[in-house]
């Protein structure tokens, strides 16, 4: 029997699966002590080029009967034969290490309700540029607030590179399909466990590339999704902080003009006195960018969407 299962959902992204299957052939773990399990979208048509190929570990494919992350995961989970569940994205380049790092990780602290939080970072062939970064400082992940030292909680619980022992899973009945199918759907995953002692260890050593550039357009379509899931998150667990509307509405109070801002591209965050102002400027613009989309759709109410 396999010590950990890898789970990996997936939608019409053929070309970044293979590569991050192939980045688990390259593991200092042995091919015995992991399996694979990926689960393809409801909505994902047809079979991938990877099902062809011969792998070294286990490898199982899964169709979800729903369309949504959520549904993929839980699939996957409840297939598992391990009782570690690590759940990566589709587009996530695991470091050598990775599956060996959760596995020490998980051995050094056995209980229940821990769960083990790897590192993401912006895989270097993808060249991050400075809404990216930007993205780094707690938009989209937070890991460098704990690579500084801060204590992870459970809202650091980022299924991207996370793993938790099965019987969690099990005890709060994996990931909510109707009214978390994607987006914040680990989020409300872990504020469920934690009423249930889930504590999370940050193993930074567990490190993983995300391939996936992004832009303000795209952002500016995921965040109006974000909003209306946000807003389902607020109402389901009362005393939560909505962290997106909280950011957005206090840039868009904001009197500052952000002019120095198309200097973003040219002016090193580092550069004596100019660079400070530059990023603070661009920062301010693209909160106000997304933050008027995020607070129509917030406006708009908090039903579900895939």
């Amino acid at each position: 029997m396999p010590e950990l299962s890898v789970v990996i959902p997936t939608r019409q992204r053929d070309e970044l699966l293979l590569r991050t299957l192939r980045r688990l052939v390259r593991q200092t773990a042995s091919a015995e002590r992991f399996e694979v399990i990926v689960v393809r979208d409801a909505s994902d048509a047809g079979t991938s080029a990877g099902e062809e190929l011969e792998w070294p570990f286990a490898l199982r494919w899964l169709r979800a009967g729903r369309a949504g992350a959520s549904a993929a995961r839980n699939l996957g989970w409840r297939a598992a034969s391990s009782p570690v569940v690590l759940f990566l994205g589709d587009d996530i380049l695991a470091c050598d290490r990775l599956v060996s790092s959760h596995l020490d990780a998980h051995r050094r602290h056995p209980a229940h309700e821990v769960g083990v939080l790897g590192r993401v970072g912006w895989a270097r062939e993808v060249r991050p540029t400075p809404f990216m970064r930007w993205l780094e400082r707690g938009i989209q992940f937070d890991y460098a607030s704990l690579d500084q030292g801060a204590e992870p909680r459970w809202w650091h619980f980022y299924t991207a590179n996370a793993s938790l022992k099965r019987t969690l899973l099990e005890s709060v009945g994996g990931f909510d399909e109707d009214h978390f199918p994607y987006l914040y759907e680990d989020l409300d995953l872990a504020a469920r466990m934690s009423k249930r002692g889930f504590r999370v260890i940050y193993a930074a050593e567990a490190f993983a590339e995300h391939l996936h550039p992004q832009t303000v357009k795209e952002w500016g379509e995921r965040i109006e999704v974000i909003a209306r899931a946000e807003r389902r998150f607020v109402e389901r667990h009362p005393g939560s902080v909505p962290y997106y509307h909280r950011l957005f509405t206090t840039a868009l109070r904001d009197p500052a003009r952000g002019i120095s801002a198309r200097l973003i591209g040219v002016v090193p965050r580092r550069t004596p006195w100019l660079g400070s102002r530059v990023w603070a400027s661009a920062e301010l613009r693209w909160r106000r960018e997304l933050g008027e989309r995020f607070m129509s759709a917030w406006e708009s109410g908090g039903g579900c969407e895939s």
